[in-house]
């Protein structure tokens, strides 16, 4: 089967790209978008249509590295490419096998739900927090001085203030419990946590080619916000505003990335912190362009329901991502998935994903 992508000769524009985010240009095209790609995924298409051998990760060179990422996204047909990492928190995580059909690895992780690392002072003290001053941004400096023309890059450097917190270092059990008997240390990680986060920024924002943030930070669940919204009011939206107002002072974008049913904090998330992006979608919590209607202030990145992306018939897969498009363009919407390219999404389906975009 032939598909209309990879592309031969992309010509990404991500000023035009931007201007239909912002409202300002209904899309001549359909421009994609994704937040993450797993590794085993752009290995199998850069070598079984770009004839590329894929190096992987931890690479010899990180400049061949970033190079190929960078010809993989531009050659997809993506106006931008997402780089990320730089800060690591270590924490506790549960494992299990990882059954993927391209897996590459032995076992899939996911945050210890019990107690991570800090349930004490003492713990915070002694944690090994990541040295913002010590961070190697090789990747964003090789990657700002050799995209093509007319791409640009968005960055990242770790999960959000929420996931790092309750995920990494406290462990959601925990800090639960924390909430009402040490809520002052409860509330330090977030700070710990959200000026890290918020000095890297300051370090990659005003380098060549950086567009804007796309910060991910998972803050729900299928049924609700995982702690209470006044909570998050209190702990994690202040940083997200810090971060959206330091793309802002520069004339970037800040494009939010947020699982779960977090609809009671849509509108701080459009008022307060001021996003102009927002991405995560699930359809049995609210299909994509129904939210498009409800929030017309924003841009609606993806939506394409991970779980349709990965079991859904050619056929019906087509006609699904169809549908969303006749309802979701032409103004202030990218196409791509609902979450991720992960792993156990099936390239066709992907592939045929992004050929009704082209299509379209």
């Amino acid at each position: 089967m032939s598909f209309k992508v990879p592309l031969k000769k992309p010509k990404p524009d991500f000023k035009i790209f931007r201007e239909v985010l912002e409202g300002r240009k209904k899309a001549e095209k359909v421009h994609f978008v994704e937040l993450l790609m797993d590794e085993e995924i752009k290995k199998y298409i850069s070598e079984n249509f770009l004839g590329e051998k894929w190096i992987s990760y931890p690479p010899e060179s990180n400049q061949d590295y970033w190079k190929q990422n960078i010809n993989f996204w531009y050659r997809m047909g993506y106006d931008y490419i997402h780089v990320t990492g730089g800060l690591n928190f270590p924490g506790k995580s549960r494992e299990t096998e990882d059954t993927a059909s391209l897996s590459s690895r032995e076992k899939r992780g996911w945050a210890e739900e019990t107690k991570g690392p800090i349930s004490s002072w003492q713990d915070f003290e002694k944690y090994p927090w990541p040295k913002v001053e010590e961070t190697d941004y090789s990747s964003y400096e090789f990657t700002s001085r050799n995209l093509p023309e007319g791409m640009k890059m968005l960055v990242c450097p770790s999960s959000g203030v929420f996931e790092v917190a309750s995920g990494n270092l406290l462990g959601l059990e925990n800090m639960s419990y924390l909430l009402v008997d040490e809520p002052d240390l409860v509330e330090a990680v977030f700070k710990k946590v959200g000026e890290t986060i918020y000095m890297f920024y300051q370090n990659v924002i005003d380098l060549d080619n950086v567009e804007g943030i796309f910060q991910g930070d998972d803050m729900g669940f299928t049924t609700s916000t995982t702690i209470s919204p006044a909570l998050l009011r209190k702990l994690v939206l202040p940083w997200h505003k810090k971060f959206a107002a330091l793309a802002h002072q520069r004339n970037k974008m800040y494009w939010l990335h947020c699982c779960g049913n977090v609809l009671p904090l849509m509108e701080d998330f459009i008022k307060e912190v001021k996003i102009d992006t927002f991405h995560s979608f699930q359809d049995t919590i609210i299909p994509v362009s129904e939210f498009k209607g409800r929030y017309k202030e924003i841009a609606v990145l993806g939506g394409v329901d991970v779980d349709k992306l990965c079991r859904l018939p050619e056929d019906d897969l087509r006609k699904y991502v169809r549908e969303i498009l006749e309802k979701c363009m032409p103004e202030r919407y990218a196409l791509g998935s609902g979450n991720s390219i992960a792993n156990y999404v099936p390239v066709k389906n992907y592939l045929i994903m992004l050929d009704e975009g082209m299509i379209f």
